[in-house]
């Protein structure tokens, strides 16, 4: 028989669960009908689990890349966010023929300017043999230096990445036989130490405790199940600098395809999808954190997003459509999961769902759709979430809304929320469109993830694109609070300055209806908040005077700086010139 997606049996078994009342008769003919959709659905289920995990299949072969076709590589400068090509050569140039995909990212939490990428490298996309991809920045990302893979000829995939809170890098690495090893940079340098044996399995993730807490440095992964190298367990913690990893357990539900977090008291969630059929789920633990006390979990709690992961789906054929992204608010107890979807409710193939938890993770809202495309026909997927200190959502995805027919073209896009998920901003794209569908290394899919970081001024995006002709690795640096900017149609305070340029004082004026907070602050042209000349409630006319100074009193460079004003959710920015 065909077999029919076991999101639809999935969906027919949650919705005769949820109308138990219904007539013997009505629940036996039911039944009939979904046994064999019953039994699709197990097999489905297990060719999900086959479909992605990571073998070697093509042999290595030396390839040399200084002999390798160039062309430019594809960089985009903006006011409100730039993007950086990173897979390049010593010139900066795009290497033709090569390709990258699965980018994991971690930024320097102590020097924001240095950050570090990882990926799958494929030297050929005649071959899918991948290795291990990085690429560094010292500039915050305006150029990347891509020195080679790790450990040159040996296969590797699935990198993560991440930094704990003193600034030391630690890089998770899968391998053929799906064991994992750990490298990590603790000096402040590019050379690696390691590899250091970590158990694992596909498709693994790692987190860094980034607390000032007994849980400092700790370091914690989960993978699936199904490919463990060390049974019965799947999950594992260093609590020595990532020197040694304890022996492996289970988790409750058997997760996967999903990410960690781990708030500011240093307790641990994980998320993804059960291995044992409850959906997407989330689990806390917060012995995790104590070095003396054994790993248990307090709580499972099951996520309705309103459908399931997508997996095989057109815009990625032989990978997932996105995984499952859980984070926290480090002023609150919020937790927040995030996910592609396949909808339940309509017949939606791809959708950004959302849900919030103000419980710590005990219980969570229904979902909301943070894309407001029209219709229920495209796809936004690779859906990714972070959450900044001060409690800023970022969301970015993949979407296919403005596709020409017949194609899964696709555009990066972005909104976020200031108010802990109750609202969001206007979607926005943040790239021109391209094909996934080209440049495929003999695997017929971009990776199975992008990756981002939030702090208080940037989202910092990982992700994988076609726009130089073939799938290569690129950094994003959004500015939220600019974002848009350069569209000065959004001024709906009347609002004007003058003199413009000026070298002494210079006026602000604009009007605010009725009694509104309003804040009325000045960045730089990389996106830095300068200086905060208002943050209060005001009504009427307003007048501000600004002398070119930040926010400690002293003299700011000549150049050209952006004035936003915010208030009750409309914003209007003023380009200024300082000389």
């Amino acid at each position: 028989m065909v077999c029919i997606a076991y999101f639809y049996s999935e969906f027919i078994l949650t919705y005769l669960y949820k109308n138990y009342t219904m007539k013997n008769s009505l629940l036996i003919a039911a039944f009939t009908f979904l046994l064999p959709l019953a039994v699709c659905s197990q097999n489905t289920n297990t060719e999900s689990q086959a479909i992605h995990n990571e073998v070697e299949d093509d042999p290595y072969v030396y390839v040399n890349r200084d002999l390798m076709p160039k062309s430019a590589a594809y960089n985009v400068r903006r006011s409100d966010y730039f993007t950086t090509q990173v897979n390049v050569d010593g010139a900066g140039n795009n290497i033709v023929g090569d390709a990258g995909n699965e980018p994991s990212l971690a930024v320097d939490p102590t020097n924001t300017d240095r950050i570090v990428v990882g990926w799958r490298q494929f030297d050929n996309i005649s071959s899918n043999f991948r290795q291990a991809g990085y690429g560094y920045s010292t500039n915050g990302g305006a150029a990347f230096v891509f020195p080679g893979p790790i450990n040159p000829g040996v296969f590797r995939s699935d990198p993560v990445l991440d930094f704990d809170g003193e600034g030391n890098l630690y890089y998770n690495s899968l391998t053929g036989n799906f064991a994992c090893d750990v490298y990590k940079i603790e000096d402040g340098g590019v050379d690696w130490a390691g590899p250091f044996p970590a158990h694992g399995g596909d498709k693994q993730w790692m987190r860094m405790d980034r607390t000032t807490g007994i849980g400092a440095r700790n370091n914690y992964s989960n993978w699936n199940e199904s490919f463990t190298t060390c049974a019965p367990g799947y999950f594992t913690r260093s609590t020595d600098g990532s020197e040694t990893f304890e022996t492996c357990i289970e988790i409750d539900e058997s997760p996967r395809w999903g990410t960690l977090a781990v708030d500011a008291n240093g307790d641990l969630y994980i998320t993804g999808i059960s291995n044992n059929g409850s959906g997407i789920v989330v689990i806390k633990s917060s012995t995790a954190k104590d070095p003396g006390e054994a790993v248990t979990w307090d709580f499972v709690t099951v996520v309705d997003l309103d459908g399931s992961l997508g997996i095989g789906q057109t815009i990625n054929p032989q990978g997932l459509s996105g995984q499952t992204w859980v984070d926290v608010d480090l002023s609150n107890d919020n937790v927040y999961v995030l996910a592609t979807i396949q909808r339940f409710s309509v017949s939606d193939p791809a959708d950004v769902m959302f849900a919030k938890s103000t419980d710590g993770g005990v219980s969570f809202a229904a979902p909301v759709r943070i894309n407001t495309d029209a219709g229920t026909d495209a796809y936004q997927w690779f859906g990714t979430m972070s959450v900044a200190p001060n409690g800023r959502i970022d969301v970015i995805w993949l979407d296919t809304r403005d596709a020409p027919s017949g194609t899964v073209d696709s555009v990066l896009y972005y909104s976020y929320s200031e108010d802990e998920g109750e609202t969001w901003t206007t979607n926005e794209p943040i790239s021109e469109a391209f094909d996934p569908t080209i440049g495929y290394p003999q695997q017929n899919k971009m990776g199975d993830y992008f990756d981002m970081i939030s702090d208080n001024d940037f989202a910092h995006i990982a992700w994988a694109n076609t726009l130089n002709g073939g799938q290569d690795v690129y950094y994003t640096r959004i500015a939220p609070a600019l974002l848009g900017l350069d569209d000065l149609s959004r001024n709906s305070f009347g609002a004007r300055v003058s003199p413009n340029p000026f070298s002494e004082t210079t006026i602000i004026e604009f009007s605010v209806d009725g009694d509104a907070n309003t804040r009325v602050e000045v960045y730089d042209i990389l996106g830095r908040k300068v200086n905060t000349l208002l943050d209060e409630t005001v009504s009427g006319n307003q007048r501000l005077s600004w002398d070119g100074t930040n926010a400690g009193g002293s003299k700011l460079n000549s150049g050209l700086y952006f004035v936003t004003i915010t208030s009750e959710g409309n914003k209007a920015s003023l380009k200024v010139i300082l000389r």
